[in-house]
Order: structure tokens, then sequence, then C-alpha cells
């Protein structure tokens, strides 16, 4: 897995915006992910997608959000976001 740079300067797309607002992931956890992500993978040229575990709901259950990035960009566009509990399909 190469080495993790962590994403302080980014934008949003409309795209990723209106599927965070569908599933209820806000702004300030996908900062966090980016910040100081737990695992990084390409998915493709020019595109990451980073993760890491993050606890939400009411009582709090353990999720993976994922946070995919177009990385060439200057600066970098989130292009979608979800949340997953099958952290162990995606966990590398």
């Amino acid at each position: 897995m190469p080495d993790i740079e962590p994403i302080h300067k980014f934008v949003f797309t409309d795209h990723a915006l209106k599927e965070m607002a569908r599933r209820e992931i806000t702004q300030e956890d996908v900062r966090a992910v980016l910040a100081k992500p737990e695992q990084m993978e390409m998915v493709r040229d020019g595109r990451a997608v980073y993760q890491s575990r993050i606890g939400m709901g009411e009582p709090p259950k353990t999720y993976l959000l994922r946070v995919f990035v177009d990385i060439e960009p200057v600066p970098p566009f989130v292009v979608t976001v979800y949340r997953t509990s099958k952290i162990e399909k995606y966990w590398r």
C-alpha cells in the first residue's frame, strides 16, 4: 500500500455533497478521514479511496467511511463518499 498523504485542501463535487446529504454523512467526518486516514488505496490512475473507521449513530456503531478522491487536480476533488458496516470486506 502506498504512503498515505493527508489531504487538507480539497473541493466537494456536487455529486459528493448530494450523496453525503442522502447518506447523512457530514463534511466534518469527511475532513477527518482525509486529514488522518487509516488507509488509502489507489483504485485507478488518479483516483484514491481514503478510509477510516468511525463511530456513527445513537448508540454509536463502528462503520468504515470511504472517501473517493480525484487526487490529480489541484485542489483534489472529493467524488463520492459512503459508509459501510462491512469493514472486513474493504480493510487491507
